[in-house]
């Protein structure tokens, strides 16, 4: 196999893998959105495989614009979703000062810490 002949097959494998994602992410946003008809639905399904490289151009110019509004709000709840559990988990549990002294006595009777580490713990928990 010659250079010209593997550089082509590179340029034509990267072209069908990039028309793969486009088509994915078109079947992705037909599934998804949920103001479009089944009856519409199929129909785009048709056409993509009858006319693929066509229908797939359609679609882009003619339902681009809410495609990427689809996909906007998608990242958005699922980062709000996100956010919400970083949230839940990282929330810092509010603990009495009697409930710090009572953990830090544990501590100190089971030789986990010292008198004097005890004192600092109950000085900030009286504070």
């Amino acid at each position: 196999m010659d250079f010209w002949s593997f550089f082509w097959l590179l340029v034509w494998s990267f072209c069908f893998v990039a028309y793969l994602m486009i088509l994915f992410h078109i079947f992705g946003d037909l599934f998804r959105d949920k103001e479009l008809g089944g009856f519409a639905k199929v129909l785009w399904v048709v056409v993509l495989f009858v006319l693929p490289f066509l229908a797939a151009l359609i679609y882009l110019v003619v339902r681009g614009r809410g495609m990427a509004e689809r996909e906007m709000e998608g990242k958005q709840r699922q980062m709000a979703a996100q956010e919400e559990y970083i949230r839940s988990v990282a929330a810092p549990q509010s603990a009495t000062g009697v409930d710090q002294l009572a953990q830090a006595k544990s501590l100190l009777d089971s030789g986990l810490i010292t008198a004097d580490d005890f004192a600092q713990i109950k000085q900030k928990a009286l504070a």
